[in-house]
């Protein structure tokens, strides 16, 4: 079944051409990412197909018997509702059912519109929706159900965005973005639901191994339309370089016959009327086919000459305390030269405020850092600078340097480097407020690298940069002279460029670990498997008194989540028993009898649950 149809779509912002002539379909359970250099407009596109942008020509088509979700990169929540109201907002007639149910079933509970909503939910099959909303909430680590949404910050409105539109069910969802702000573990838990949910996907990220795993195709926006590519990641990146090849071989055919019918045409006489019709019409063929495939414009990002001393930066048992909360704790280390370092751990755990006490940006609360009388700091931050929004690109270049002076001694102006990050002369000269979110990425990583650091700090580079710039960044970074901190969830990135880690666990504990990201995951994986073996082998009543410990927040939530749930399957239990007392029909009271074993069931466990967290 057709799910979309885009039919030979344009989109230009004044002279600023996006796309032209841009022609696909989907299918009924495809999986397909767009990918594009940074402004060239997917996140447009996703816009036009959802009707939020007008298409300058061509035209968009969505079946009409499907239902459609679109998760922007930063989706649109109620601030005045709770977590739990905002989920229940949602365009889902099931999961407005079972809002219903809940409302009536605190206020009236006798009432005979609770005995009616009973029935729907067991026609509709609606008993379980709950445990649903509250798994779906839980794996995107949105505990407290009862938070106001307005006090929630960026990563969790878009966790929340995410968790409505996974919980609408939609036959066709748009994804910007999708993993921006999730912790490794939420984004292998989407990735899963998403390989296996039979939705058809449209998504725009740049995280390469999730394109690897969920994606069956990918699109590439060029300037003469699109590329489609059949397959995941790696197919795409081999077939790619497949086409490529091809097309330079035509290419360079198509200029060798160029040169000899430009031999022919100079010489004949200069009255185009008398020469070979045929050959003249040949010769603009392959003069337009010889000029056809231009190179690929690529990022520079260019060595500068950054020298470094032999003290780097020393911090000798850094603490960091932000009112009872401990993010930093005796933290010594000492850095050395060309160092490639990672920090990584949950969000909220301080790994943003390390950086910033590295800097000198934050107060340690006890311990020292020193550094080098040559070390100079290059900070990429999480949140883009507040740049000038009138003010022309070049001129911000320009207020931080005039110019860069490369390893090889080359002097390379403001008006070049630009060019060498792909600002080309119009987009110089043009205001920032009419650059896109990735353009502003990357200007922001220009602005870092023109100041010439010995000591780059990268927190979350990643976000919103395509995945040429990324591949352009991750061979730079590898050949950086100086000493590199990252901060990113990126598991491909971060298996590229770095070989060690900080493991920041919370409450100020910190950890190292020598090795690739992936392999950092799997280690963990391993030690969680072994810590369930343990608590599980462990005799029951082992622990004394004195063992004991408060339960954490978590606990706490999973404590309350479960008194609901014994109260809501005891109710099911009794509406169930009832039922079958007043003698329903044979097939009934099997469909019933099945209800109340798996009702009963899952009962038995969760007290079981209830008792651990009691005890503790």
């Amino acid at each position: 079944m057709n799910h979309l149809s885009v039919e030979n779509v344009a989109k230009s912002y004044g002279l600023k051409k996006l796309f032209e002539n841009v022609t696909f379909g989907l299918e009924q359970g495809d999986k397909v990412a767009l990918v594009a250099t940074n402004g060239k407009g997917k996140s447009t596109l996703l816009k036009m197909i959802m009707g939020l942008e007008t298409c300058d020509k061509g035209s968009v088509s969505i079946n009409n018997d499907i239902k459609v979700a679109y998760l922007s990169q930063e989706p649109k929540v109620d601030d005045t509702k709770t977590v739990i109201e905002e989920v229940y907002n949602i365009d889902n007639p099931v999961i407005q059912l079972v809002k219903r149910y809940l409302e009536v079933a605190a206020t009236a509970p006798e009432s005979e519109e609770f005995g009616d909503l009973v029935t729907k939910m067991t026609d509709f099959n609606a008993w379980d929706v709950e445990a649903k909303v509250q798994e779906v909430l839980t794996n995107l680590k949105l505990y407290d159900f009862d938070q106001v949404v307005g006090v929630l910050s960026g990563g969790q409105k878009k966790r929340l965005g995410l968790a409505k539109v996974l919980l609408e069910e939609p036959d066709f969802l748009l994804l910007d973005e999708p993993t921006n702000h999730l912790d490794v573990d939420v984004i292998e838990w989407l990735e899963k639901y998403l390989m296996t949910s039979k939705m058809t996907l449209l998504m725009v990220t740049h995280d390469r191994y999730f394109l690897e795993l969920v994606c069956t195709h990918i699109i590439e926006l060029t300037d003469k339309g699109i590329d489609k590519y059949e397959g995941n990641f790696s197919l795409y990146l081999e077939n790619k370089a497949m086409r490529q090849e091809q097309e330079a071989r035509e290419v360079n055919k198509a200029k060798n016959l160029f040169r000899s019918e430009l031999e022919w045409i100079r010489k004949q006489p200069r009255a185009r009327g008398t020469k070979s019709k045929y050959r003249v019409e040949r010769f603009d063929d392959i003069k337009a086919k010889a000029h056809s495939l231009k190179d690929e414009v690529k990022l520079d990002l260019v060595q500068a000459n950054a020298r470094q001393g032999k003290k780097i930066v020393e911090l000798e048992k850094a603490t960091v305390h932000l009112g009872e909360s401990c993010f930093l704790d005796n933290f010594s280390y000492m850095f050395s030269r060309n160092e490639k370092l990672g920090i990584i751990g949950p969000n909220g755990v301080g790994k943003t405020t390390f950086l910033q006490a590295l800097v000198g940006e934050l107060p340690l609360t006890s311990g020292e850092i020193s550094s080098g009388i040559n070390t100079k700091f290059g900070y990429y931050r999480q949140h883009s600078y507040e740049l000038p929004e009138d003010e022309r690109v070049i001129d911000v270049v320009k207020n931080v340097g005039e110019f860069l002076e490369l390893t090889n001694g080359e002097i390379i102006t403001a008006g070049k480097l630009l060019e060498r990050f792909l600002f080309d002369g119009n987009m110089q000269y043009s205001k920032v407020s009419t650059l896109s979110g990735g353009e502003r990425k990357r200007l922001q990583l220009l602005l870092v690298l023109v100041a010439n650091p010995n000591f780059l700090i990268l927190d979350e580079p990643t976000n919103d940069l395509d995945i040429q710039t990324l591949s352009v960044l991750e061979d730079y970074l590898l050949n950086f002279p100086g000493c590199l901190l990252i901060v990113s969830h990126d598991r491909y990135f971060l298996d590229k460029v770095v070989d060690r880690y900080f493991v920041f666990e919370g409450k100020g504990k910190t950890s190292e670990f020598i090795g690739k990201f992936t392999e950092y995951l799997d280690f963990k994986k391993e030690q969680d498997q072994e810590n369930r073996k343990k608590e599980k082998s462990e005799p029951a009543g082992s622990k004394t008194k004195d063992d004991s410990k408060k339960l954490s927040f978590k606990e706490k939530q999973e404590l309350d989540l479960i008194d609901k749930r014994i109260s809501e399957l005891q109710t099911m239990l009794k509406q169930i028993e009832s039922e079958l007392s007043a003698n329903p029909a044979p097939t009934d009271v099997i469909e019933l009898s099945k209800k109340h074993q798996k009702a009963k069931d899952e009962l038995n466990e969760i007290e079981l649950r209830w008792l651990e967290l009691s005890e503790a």
